[in-house]
């Protein structure tokens, strides 16, 4: 199982969009890149929403301390 982090996202997006940039591409393959494009970028989405509700949940912890990490152990994959 390959562990990627948010930098990898940005990686492939970029290779993604330097893939729909080259200019020996015929009108079928640039539009099988953008189809591919569109996947990423569905994926992508749900990765981001995904880091954004960590960075939430941890934010809540600092914020407000301990009180509330009995509600956050499903964002660290334990149920208590």
């Amino acid at each position: 199982m390959t562990k990627n982090k948010l930098s990898d996202l940005n990686d492939h997006l970029f290779m993604q969009l330097e893939r729909l940039g080259g200019e020996e591409l015929t009108a079928e393959q640039i539009e099988s890149e953008a189809k591919r494009g569109e996947a990423i970028v569905n994926v992508a989405e749900q990765i981001i929403k995904n880091a954004d509700m960590q960075l939430r949940a941890v934010k809540i912890l600092a914020d407000h301390g301990d009180r509330f990490k009995p509600h956050l152990t499903m964002i660290e994959g334990k149920a208590e």
